[in-house]
């Protein structure tokens, strides 16, 4: 016992020492062998210098106790005098619990401290196959495996090695374990070590020399004849043998008892994984990556290393199968695989821990090695100097060759060794195999202390990973994009730079199928010493990898090089790129993901501006729209430049709704995809609605201003039909309408209806003048009597006409109808109108529902395209929108004098109507709406994609490629997306059989 003022002091010192629970630390130094501790100032320093003295005095404390008095006698011996020897040992106690209890179980080990320690060598294979040797059984390998760890943990943790020689080290070790299990494995079976010849080839961290404290051993096993044999029999005997000591093999490292397990052996990078057969000959190897393997295998094989068995059959494997590593980025869909493996990386992430990932998170390890091998990939071809299975070697050569910038690789290096430190470290507590950045406050002060942050441990180290982290997300940009500036740019001389072949090299490999022309674009914007080229040459890095990841990275380029041709004088344009983040990157989406957005705005480049506003992207309504058409028409001078005004006006707010649709569509880093299609396309839908509406309404001013001043002899009121009235256009559609006019009091009837006739007449005229803005069609074959009848009616004429010859077909046409410009009392009056008609009292009598039918069959027969996929046609296919429209309209006009929900223009509303009303089961009514809203974005999408529209999917593969894009489907998946598309539709269609054509 110790008198109080005693341990009051030590507890003091302890505290001041480090240690986070002085009054155990206390506890346990009052124990009888602990008194040279206790009294020796050093030795306190000593255990305060490492990453937790509490953990290293409880380890400390156990070994002393696991010694026998003459062993314990040395080692406190060994502790005072030999400072080397101290610092090892207490700075692994304090670092890895792990290796404590390996101490305290085997308490002789302490002396594998002293390997090395006179001559501070840094062992390779050969003295680890030497602290290995004698090791004859599972057990006895994984005992000496732990020992030989404890010699490199303690270098570690020491810094007589740095994180890439612990790594290095960590491979050497792992080498001569796998040579050691394979002689315990020929050992137990020798009638099979007779009977093969084995190479084991190391793939992943172990393959490039970069192996962590705790991970699986990726391998890949090679299996051949012995000496002297041959033929077909005898080889698959041989591969038979050999595959049982592969078996065993892994079996030794994998398997666990009281001291662990080594480290899992992972055999499933071989070809076809842990579907193929665990050993194959190299013929075997070799065919198969000929004819079958991905991309992401020949990536994998940049690190392949013979480490175990026949050294020649190894080095025959590596000399097969290195030059096909080198053609693989001349693979016909080496971008696409490239673009699946990075999103392969985000999708993988569990929920939850991604910003604590270290190896897959964003910033993380797998980020600077999957661009390091993607350029090693890219350039690798024509540079052998670049061929490093080690991250940092191949980073240092990309560096040298002038593929990557200077500063930017140092700040990779840094950032890649800082971050390989936290993972070594986090490993080593337990040896357990994990990436995640511990939560515990106790378990980061251990991690920080453990690479020398010692102020304030915790706060230190979250600065300095997301610091690193930093740098590491700025990778693609770094790495890939940054020197394609250089080729072309003018530099200062003498600095390095990618020669134009290796630039066009990398063009190529992000999928830019004109790279020549690609180039001569960059140059066109980035050359020179102006100011703009300056700004040019920070924004395209960028730009650049947001254009590969589309279907059309040439479109996206070109683009951006006219709206910068045409802006570029502009001193705002530049600065709101640089600036607004969101502004560049939406840009960058746009101008790639079709035709039709890039050609509007190039009509009207000042439009860029919209998407630098937070709100830029939000539709303007139909209120705000018509106030400002009507006031350009009315500065006007003319008709045909009141019109253009309006058109103009259209095509700027066109641009925003297909803007808002692909961003929405696509994402960005700021705002991530709308989740739901429907809502996207309800935006479309209204947004083009109101544009439509608001442009009549303008072309109706302007051509009776023309003709008549301000006051036309007629009332006039445009009716909107079809998708029109629903407020379901998309930006293709036609504007289906029905015009009425009613004479005012003391006007002839017939003079208003010449003025009537006249002023739709300039209406179409006008709205059809060729310019550069997209046209607006007025489609007015839903009139009495079709493309027979008056283009224009009174009131009193359509009622008499509705009141005697309206047929079924009019009635549901008319459920849609809306007004949409013109006198508002007149277009309130014929909506009173027809009402009676599209809501007829006590619903449709089975004569007429059988008249529907009969017209939607012959519909479906007649006027479905010759030669058109009926299974993808969006409008008359089957499940598409005339199906699912014709479904809801037979509901509503059945139902609707009953429900005042059915009584709507717009065919979701009205599904969503009869649901709630009982009238559709809630599974029928999504099972339409889902096939509905697909088919409705697929017509969006082959307009936004192709410029023109269309009712199905196009042919060409780029083209199908962006609309798989547009609907959310990544690289590669384009058979999916039409899959998805045919599945929809015909549960939609099971639908539709039995409501339309079932149901009386």
């Amino acid at each position: 016992m110790t008198v109080p003022g005693r341990r009051s002091s030590t507890f003091i010192r302890l505290l001041r020492h480090g240690f986070t629970d002085p009054s155990a630390a206390e506890r346990l130094l009052d124990e009888p062998e602990m008194a040279v501790v206790r009294s020796d100032p050093l030795l306190l320093d000593a255990f305060g210098a490492t990453a937790d003295p509490d953990l290293a005095l409880r380890g400390f404390v156990r070994l002393a106790e696991a010694q026998k008095p003459d062993e314990r006698a040395m080692l406190l011996d060994t502790l005072v005098t030999a400072k080397p020897l101290r610092d090892r040992l207490l700075g692994v106690l304090g670092a890895s619990e792990a290796l404590g209890d390996h101490l305290a179980r085997h308490p002789g080990d302490w002396h594998a401290l002293v390997t090395y320690e006179l001559a501070d060598l840094h062992p390779g294979v050969e003295e680890f196959e030497h602290g290995l040797a004698g090791a004859d059984d599972p057990v006895s390998l994984r005992i000496a495996y732990r020992r030989c760890l404890l010699a490199i943990a303690a270098r570690d943790v020491c810094g007589t090695t740095d994180v890439a020689e612990t790594a290095a080290e960590l491979a050497d070790l792992a080498t001569a374990t796998l040579r050691a299990a394979l002689a315990i494995a020929r050992a137990a079976a020798p009638q099979d070590a007779a009977a093969c010849r084995l190479a084991v080839i190391a793939m992943g961290k172990c393959g490039g020399h970069e192996l962590n404290y705790v991970s699986d051993v990726d391998v890949i096993f090679v299996g051949a004849l012995p000496e002297g044999a041959d033929g077909p029999a005898d080889e698959g005997a041989a591969v038979r043998a050999a595959t049982r000591l592969a078996s065993h093999l892994m079996r030794i490292c994998s398997e666990s008892n009281i001291e662990g397990t080594i480290w899992p052996v992972d055999a499933n990078l071989r070809p076809e994984g842990r579907n193929g057969p665990l050993v194959r000959t190299l013929s075997s190897h070799l065919a198969y990556y000929q004819r079958w393997a991905k991309t992401w295998e020949f990536q994998a094989l940049l690190k392949a290393r013979v480490v175990a068995g026949d050294p020649l059959l190894g080095a025959e494997y590596i000399d097969g199968v290195s030059p096909l590593v080198w053609q693989a980025a001349e693979r016909e869909h080496f971008v696409s695989d490239v673009q699946k493996m990075r999103r392969r990386v985000i999708d993988n992430l569990p929920a939850g821990q991604a910003e604590r990932e270290l190896k897959l998170g964003p910033g993380g390890l797998r980020d600077v090695e999957f661009a390091v091998q993607l350029l090693q990939l890219v350039h690798g071809r024509s540079d052998a100097s670049l061929r490093s299975s080690s991250t940092l070697e191949a980073l240092g050569a990309l560096a040298a060759g002038g593929y990557v910038g200077r500063t930017d690789a140092r700040q990779l290096d840094e950032a890649y060794r800082f971050l390989r430190a936290m993972e070594h470290h986090i490993q080593l507590y337990r040896l357990r195999r994990t990436h995640l950045v511990p939560e515990d406050e106790a378990d980061l002060r251990r991690l920080g202390r453990s690479l020398g942050m010692r102020g304030d441990p915790v706060a230190e180290l979250n600065k300095a990973w997301k610091r690193h982290a930093s740098v590491v997300r700025r990778l693609h940009e770094k790495l890939f994009y940054r020197p394609l500036l250089d080729a072309v740019a003018q530099l200062t001389p003498g600095e390095t730079r990618l020669s134009p072949k290796a630039a066009r090299q990398r063009l190529e490999a992000l999928g830019y199928a004109d790279p020549v022309a690609a180039l001569r674009h960059l140059e066109a914007l980035s050359s020179g010493v102006s100011r703009k080229a300056a700004i040019q040459r920070t924004l395209l890095p960028v730009l650049l990898g947001w254009f590969a990841d589309s279907a059309d990275p040439d479109a996206g380029l070109l683009g951006f090089r006219r709206v910068s041709d045409a802006l570029g004088k502009t001193p705002w344009y530049l600065r709101l790129l640089r600036d607004e983040g969101a502004a560049a990157e939406n840009l960058a989406r746009v101008l790639s993901a079709g035709r039709l957005a890039p050609d509007l705005l190039l009509r009207a480049p000042e439009a860029v501006a919209i998407l630098g506003d937070p709100e830029g992207l939000a539709p303007r309504g139909r209120d705000h729209l018509e106030q400002e058409i009507l006031a350009a028409v009315g500065r006007a001078d003319t008709a045909e430049g009141a019109v253009a005004a309006a058109r103009g006006v259209r095509r700027r707010e066109l641009f925003r709704t297909a803007a808002a649709d692909l961003i929405g569509s696509y994402g960005t880093e700021e705002s991530p995809a709308e989740e739901d299609p429907g809502a996207l396309v309800d935006r479309v839908g209204n947004a083009v609605t109101d544009l439509n509406a608001a442009t009549l309404a303008g072309a109706l001013r302007a051509a009776v201003r023309a003709e008549w001043g301000d006051t036309l002899p007629t009332r006039f009121a445009v009716i909107g039909m079809g998708r029109f009235g629903g407020h379901e256009l998309s930006y293709g559609s036609d504007a289906d309408v029905l015009f009425v006019h009613e004479p005012r009091e003391g006007v002839d009837e017939h003079e208003a209806g010449r003025a009537a006739n006249a002023v739709v007449a300039e209406m179409r005229k006008l709205l059809q003048i060729p310019t550069a803005d997209p046209p607006l069609l007025i489609d007015a074959d839903l009139r009495p009597e079709g493309k027979s009848g008056p283009m224009v009616r009174t009131l009193a004429s359509y009622a008499a006409y509705y009141r005697r010859w309206s047929l079924v077909w009019e009635s549901q046409a008319l459920l849609r109808a809306e007004p949409m410009a013109g006198d508002a009392g007149l277009a309130g009056r014929f909506i009173d109108l027809i009402d009676t008609l599209r809501y007829p009292a006590e619903g449709l009598g089975e004569d007429a529902v059988r008249e529907i039918r009969r017209l939607k069959a012959r519909m479906e027969r007649e006027r479905l395209p010759r030669g058109a996929d009926p299974t993808l046609h969006t409008k008359l296919g089957r499940g598409g929108l005339s199906d699912v429209e014709w479904t809801v309209q037979l509901l509503q006009l059945r139902h609707g004098w009953a429900e005042p929900g059915l009584r709507t223009t717009r065919t979701r509303e009205a599904l969503a109507a009869g649901r709630a009303a009982g009238l559709l089961s809630t599974e029928d009514a999504q099972i339409l709406d889902d096939a509905w809203v697909l088919a409705s974005r697929v017509r969006n999408g082959v307009m936004l994609v192709r410029g023109r529209p269309g009712d199905t999917f196009p042919s060409d593969g780029r083209e199908l490629a962006a609309m798989g894009r547009y609907l959310g489907y990544g690289p590669g998946h384009v058979g999916d997306m039409l899959d998805d598309y045919r599945r929809t539709t015909r549960r939609a269609r099971a639908v539709v059989e039995r409501l339309l054509y079932d149901a009386v």
